[in-house]
């Protein structure tokens, strides 16, 4: 499929300048601060039963709220830098597990939330007043569900398909993703180093909403739409000139991503570098098309001609930005230069040709002091993904396990970490649900 951009989109009225060329990037979830009561639930139905149902409810809490970098709580927490977490809506942390009339073939995600919802409220537990997210955590056997969690976008609603990986932080965090706005991240291949040809090619390798796994947290665009990039950090370009990037996850100050317009899209451009439990495999300066303000649905622009990604075994600077260009759009980027917690980014509005020694072919000069270089790396993440105590077989049914089970890469959810299995082009379902259309996301199980 190819995308071109033409024309330019107005800069929104009403947003005052820091300084000439810079302008703060819009908030646009401010639902996604502070605190959000989540409550994991375990379901089962007429035919099918977890077969350690003790087992998989102990371990739960800590895979939602535990103090382990390999919670949803603790990542959601650090990712967002302390803006947004998620935090148990009850004292016992999960509830369940509640036994559904119903068969579990045909997989009706909608008929076993409406059921799990009556049965809440039964035990006194309603949405919105008692909890505000709903994750709902089932056996796999007899459900033919072609996905390993579904999440509702934006919404309060994730479906858990216990099998596998299926409940770990790589399934867990990308639906709980969704319910912040989130789409898949897909990959544009635009080879010839003109935005105006590019192909649908792929998922994103930098963001766990695409094939990047918890390790690569959210990408720029994904922040903005959050809301966890906000005045200084994520700026709006409105004159050519020559910027500093700090990276983009991570503590300190500074402007962690520029925020371009493109014709009728957005260019945003962002500096990886390793950072705290973040970006071990990801390096230098990359760019993203944001269609129509639509932060949430961005992709990754890959200039490569080989096709190499940190995901498929490239150096993690393999498919990093270095020049690039709109010409429908008449804006260019130029990196100056990127290493050790620094990137110094030319960008050329209007026309404007990029100048040979890297300064601003008009307007001023937006360079700051460097900040300081983070070097902290992290291991892969490891683990089955189940709650503690247990694994899965082949079939995906579920075992005991000794306390230290054999490693499995959390980001692959059914699949290899580069090639994580989404439904073709981040395919949507409308489901009817609470007397309201909710639009669902599908992540397939291999």
């Amino acid at each position: 499929m190819k995308t071109s951009t033409a024309g330019r989109v107005a800069l929104a009225t009403g947003i005052a300048a820091l300084t000439a060329g810079l302008l703060p990037a819009t908030a646009h979830a401010a639902d996604a601060q502070g605190e959000r009561k989540t409550l994991p639930v375990l379901v089962e139905f007429s035919d099918s039963a977890f077969q350690h149902p003790g087992q998989v409810k102990a371990g739960t809490p800590d895979t939602y709220f535990g103090p382990g970098r390999e919670s949803l709580a603790s990542f959601l927490s650090e990712v967002s830098r302390g803006q947004f977490t998620t935090v148990p809506a009850v004292p016992e942390k999960a509830v369940g597990p509640i036994r559904l009339p119903m068969a579990a073939a045909g997989c009706d995600h909608g008929r076993i939330n409406s059921l799990t919802q009556q049965a809440l409220t039964e035990k006194g537990l309603v949405r919105g007043e008692d909890y505000e997210s709903l994750s709902i955590i089932f056996p796999a056997q007899k459900t033919g569900c072609a996905w390993a969690g579904l999440g509702s976008v934006p919404g309060p609603y994730t479906w858990i398909n216990l099998y596998g990986t299926a409940s770990g932080l790589g399934v867990l965090g990308h639906e709980f993703g969704h319910n912040l706005g989130l789409g898949h991240q897909g990959r544009e291949r635009c080879t010839d180093g003109d935005l105006v040809n590019c192909e649908k090619n792929g998922t994103s390798s930098k963001s766990l909403m695409g094939g990047g796994g918890p390790a690569a947290g959210f990408s720029a665009p994904e922040m903005i739409r959050t809301g966890w990039l906000s005045g200084s950090e994520a700026v709006e370009v409105t004159e050519s000139g020559t910027f500093t990037l700090r990276p983009l996850h991570g503590e300190g100050g500074g402007t962690r991503a520029l925020d371009i317009p493109m014709g009728e899209d957005r260019l945003v451009v962002e500096y990886r570098h390793a950072a705290g439990s973040f970006d071990a495999d990801i390096e230098g300066v990359h760019a993203y098309r944001v269609p129509k303000d639509a932060y949430g649905s961005s992709s990754l622009i890959d200039l490569t001609e080989a096709n190499s990604t940190a995901g498929n075994g490239a150096p993690a600077d393999a498919d990093a930005v270095t020049t690039l260009t709109d010409k429908a759009g008449q804006v260019s980027v130029a990196v100056i230069a990127a290493a050790d917690g620094r990137a110094e980014v030319e960008v050329a509005l209007d026309g404007d040709a990029l100048t040979s020694a890297g300064g601003a072919a008009k307007g001023k000069d937006q360079r700051a002091g460097a900040p300081e270089p983070e070097h902290t790396g992290t291991e892969k993440d490891a683990g089955d993904g189940l709650p503690g105590g247990v694994k899965a077989d082949s079939a995906g049914r579920e075992q005991a396990r000794p306390a230290a089970g054999a490693a499995e890469d959390l980001a692959a959810t059914g699949g290899g970490a580069s090639t994580l299995p989404l439904a073709a082009g981040g395919a949507a379902l409308v489901a009817a649900g609470a007397g309201a259309l909710v639009v669902l996301r599908r992540r397939k199980r291999a």
